[in-house]
């Protein structure tokens, strides 16, 4: 795989506590890519198991620990469970889907702060404001869309993706916690699965799946599905 990494700047390169396991330690380069990234360069730096932040993509390279593995969903195989069907018919019943370009305004800010600090998800920071909403998630590097997700008027919460040219990432989905009966975060992976069909995309990556963190290990709930292990992409379905 050629993920152009004479064209990407390392910006950062530190040893820092790791996001996903407390008491762990942490190194996630980040590398900015001096141009734009196209569909297939981002496909290939996807099945390399990178992810994205802003302008910029990282990987983990941490120094006694291989806890993080990328996940991808092969959409033509993965077939939903009996409760993730349940989820996605009520949520069709209920729930409109709006896809556009990423947008900044406070709603979307709002619901993003309730979602992390509801959940946990904050740890010692505090909110973000708009600028910090924008650099995260609207700044990019590829082609990148945002799901919207509303019952009625109302804005439940949404999802930022980026767009290879046979792939969809999910970059980061928030929710307003006030909706967790309709079970948004399930929902929102369906509703990225069907997305990638109706593109004819081959893969869904749904970021770092980590066994031992709360917060991530739900996403082996999704099968069958790949995760890359020791730089190959295996096949797990229990």
């Amino acid at each position: 795989m050629n993920r152009n990494v004479a064209d990407q700047l390392v910006v950062f390169d530190a040893v820092q506590s790791c996001p996903y396991l407390p008491g762990r330690t942490a190194r996630l380069p980040l590398r900015w890519p001096r141009k734009r990234l196209t569909p297939a360069q981002l496909d290939d730096c996807l099945a390399a198991g990178d992810r994205r932040t802003g302008f910029y993509l990282y990987n983990t390279s941490c120094p006694k620990c291989r806890a993080c593995e990328p996940i991808r969903l092969d959409v033509a195989r993965f077939e939903p469970r009996r409760t993730q069907r349940r989820i996605m018919r009520r949520g069709d019943r209920e729930i409109r889907v709006e896809v556009g370009e990423p947008v900044v305004d406070e709603t979307r800010v709002a619901i993003f702060n309730k979602h992390r600090n509801l959940r946990r998800l904050a740890g010692t920071d505090g909110d973000i404001d708009i600028g910090e909403y924008r650099s995260f998630l609207v700044d990019t590097a590829c082609e990148t869309i945002e799901l919207t997700y509303w019952v009625g008027s109302r804005m439940l919460g949404a999802a930022i993706c980026d767009r290879g040219a046979t792939s969809l990432s999910a970059v980061y989905c928030f929710f307003d916690p006030d909706f967790s009966a309709f079970s948004p975060g399930t929902f929102s992976v369906l509703k990225q699965v069907e997305l990638c069909r109706q593109w004819e995309l081959e893969y869904l990556y749904l970021g770092y799946y980590v066994a031992d963190s709360e917060h991530m290990a739900y996403k082996a709930n999704y099968r069958p599905h790949q995760r890359l292990v020791n730089g190959k992409w295996q096949w797990f379905n229990s």
